[in-house]
């Protein structure tokens, strides 16, 4: 079996997913700092990875990790791990941890957010209509990365004052290219950060998810100050990096199929099936670190060995012929059945999948509504991801506003 690298600067994502793919349902791949593990590439052998007890999510099972092979100073430490949270623990113990998370996370109790995510995305607009006219605008920093931020704080109860940090060490956390000598302190600035938060919910709760994780560890469920602080960590991270990306790449994809978007705005094409299809064919997460198999388990007509490590490579596995059909490689937002599962699928599938999809089905018609005339304001081939392998993250996404509908043209 061909060992794959993925590229640490992710200049050519659709390619390596192709790539991939063309390697068959396990490849052999080589993560930025020399780390081998496998990654399953096509959808019905994903679904059926992460619902296998084989797969399991504690890193002692790794061999690589015991054999002491992982440095604390590799790039992708803070993904592979993590600390204890519901992402990294099994069966009971992830069960306890998540329950808190998905109650609060509801498709119901995400629709009494809709109120908040509206105004919010209100306030953006205004600030871009405010902008000089006529000139380019990031769009993802103006209008995609304000919103989900303040979304899931709120949600959590993390003060504003916080986000200019928080987007700091994120970005080292999630890159490749964060040099080795710099990943240690930024761990640990990320858990001095989200303790200080911890620590003041706890003197002064609040409604939010943050208070009520402490108030249940108070109350008997055994969440370990550990526990609440990563949880914390994870859902801040994972809350807006996915959306963020979402609502940029279905951006992208309008403004690339300008037939598509003719009938998206028209009403021909619900934005439901636009946001969809994103998720399929140009979804926000590329690759999740890391799983781990505690026996052999046949793939197709190779095998996941005991003890290594196992990555879901979303971005080859969401455009899989065998489950698409031949025109897997093309957005059609009027795809049905469109059964993806860019959210993962199994006990750990994400639990914000109902928030980032109410997000985004609230932010994009609205976006679009005050700027029909939006346009790139570089061609697309000029778009260039971020050195980060886990997401599908642009550095910018230039735009041309137009007139706002109801502006002096």
């Amino acid at each position: 079996m061909t060992r794959i690298a993925l590229d640490p600067f992710v200049r050519d994502l659709d390619g390596e997913s192709a790539a991939l793919r063309a390697a068959g349902p396990l490849a052999e791949v080589e993560l930025p700092g020399g780390v081998h593990v496998y990654a399953v590439t096509r959808h019905a052998e994903a679904r059926a990875l992460l619902t296998d007890s084989r797969v399991v999510k504690d890193i002692n099972v790794w061999n690589a990790w015991r054999r002491g092979e992982i440095p604390m100073d590799w790039p992708l430490i803070g993904l592979a791990n993590p600390g204890r949270s519901m992402l990294t623990v099994d069966g009971a113990d992830h069960r306890r941890l998540r329950t808190l998370v998905a109650q609060a996370l509801t498709v119901k109790r995400v629709e009494r957010l809709r109120a908040g995510i509206e105004a919010l995305t209100n306030a953006s607009l205004e600030k871009l209509a405010a902008l000089p006219a006529g000139e380019p605008v990031d769009l993802k920093a103006e209008f995609a990365y304000p919103l989900p931020m303040n979304v899931i704080s709120e949600l959590m109860g993390v003060d504003a004052a916080d986000h200019p940090r928080l987007k700091e060490l994120f970005e080292k956390f999630f890159s490749t290219q964060t040099p080795p000598e710099e990943v240690p302190q930024m761990m640990a600035d990320l858990g001095t950060l989200f303790t200080k938060i911890v620590d003041g919910k706890r003197a002064n709760p609040g409604d939010d998810l943050t208070s009520a994780l402490i108030a249940a560890s108070e109350n008997g469920d055994h969440l370990t100050d550990e526990e609440i602080v990563n949880t914390l960590q994870l859902i801040i991270a994972a809350g807006h990096e996915t959306t963020i990306s979402l609502i940029v790449n279905v951006v992208e994809a309008l403004q690339t199929h300008p037939e598509q978007r003719k009938k998206v705005l028209n009403g021909e094409i619900p934005w439901d099936g636009v946001i969809e299809e994103t998720l399929r064919w140009n979804t926000p997460t590329s690759h999740v670190l890391i799983r781990f198999a505690t026996e052999d388990i046949e793939v197709g007509d190779t095998i996941l060995p005991k003890g290594e490590g196992l990555i879901i490579s979303f971005g080859a596995l969401g455009r899989d012929e065998e489950q698409y059909g031949p025109t897997a490689g093309e957005f059609d937002a009027t795809r049905t059945p469109n059964r993806h599962i860019a959210f993962g699928h199994g006990p750990h599938v994400c639990p914000g999948a109902a928030l980032s999809r109410l997000e985004a089905g609230i932010a994009l018609p609205a976006l679009y509504e005050r700027f029909p005339e939006l346009d790139l304001a570089v061609p697309a081939s000029d778009l260039r991801n971020k050195p980060i392998v886990t997401q599908n993250d642009l550095h910018e996404l230039p735009v041309k506003l137009g007139c706002p509908f109801g502006g002096d043209a």
